[in-house]
Order: structure tokens, then sequence, then C-alpha cells
């Protein structure tokens, strides 16, 4: 049986995969009383990363599904910080977000929208957040988005 949060993914369509596991030495994710701290969720798809720069090779529309898939990352890892019920999840924090784009790429905040964009449609208020969106001028494997989340949890 789904839970609440579950049965809103599935209305826009969205089954959550199982939580990417750590590409180096570090945990997928913190707890520290009732905040989830998730490391960094780089954009990937059923075809492997989405790659790609901003300002270059990819545009804006582009680069919010590719921050969407990051957010999507998110969720995953936060329903397996808490056993497998999403339900736990209060609200979203925080996230920080980074783009992979050009030195004259300015619209960093038009891609993380993507996520942030996603995290309200799935959750209402409680997916309303605090926010950074910073540029880079480059990212593991050539992605083009990488997003950190801080959840509050039960």
């Amino acid at each position: 049986m789904s839970g609440v949060i579950e049965s809103r993914l599935a209305e826009l369509g969205v089954t959550l995969p199982d939580a990417p596991a750590p590409a180096a030495n570090y945990v997928p994710y913190v707890q520290v009383g009732d905040l989830l701290h998730v490391s960094g969720q780089v954009s990937s798809g059923p075809d492997g990363f989405i790659t790609g720069k901003l300002g270059a090779d990819m545009d804006v529309e582009a680069g919010a599904s590719a921050a969407r898939s990051c957010a999507i990352s998110l969720l995953a890892q936060c329903k397996a910080a808490c056993g497998g019920d999403l339900d736990r999840l209060k609200r979203v924090v925080k996230l920080t977000g980074f783009v992979n784009s050009t030195a004259d790429f300015t619209d960093q905040p038009k891609v993380v929208n993507g996520a942030s964009d996603f995290l309200v449609a799935a959750l209402g208020d409680a997916g309303r957040h605090a926010r950074s969106a910073v540029s880079a001028a480059s990212l593991p494997l050539g992605v083009a988005v990488e997003i950190e989340a801080i959840f509050e949890i039960d």
C-alpha cells in the first residue's frame, strides 16, 4: 500500500527509482535530529546520466528537466532514509543546486526551478523551500545538474 506522497507522485506519473548508491567515499544521507541531509544527486534518467553544459549545448528547458530528475533522486534517498515510508517527510527545508554552465550563462535559477516546481507539485506547501542556484564550470561525469537537499522528517 502506498502512502499519500507516493499516491501524489503516481498522479504525476512518477515512480521513485531505488535510491542511487554513492559514487565515492561518502554516505547518501545523514540524519541529525529531525533533519535529513541528502548528498548531491546528479541528473540521470532511464538512459543514464543527463549530461551537457547550459549556455553551450543545452537549453534552459532541458536543464530544468535534468534538475527535475535530481529532485526525483532526492526523494528516493529520503524514502530510503525513512525506511520506505515517504510519509515521514514533513517538508523540504533547503535545496542547493549546481548547474554546469558557461561563464556567461545567468539562468541558473530557471534551471533549478525544474526541481523546485516538481517538489511543490508533489508535496504542496511541504515542498516549498529555501534555495541556492549556482553555476559550476563542470560537474562530475559531465552531468548538467547536481542538487543536494535538507529535509525535515518524523
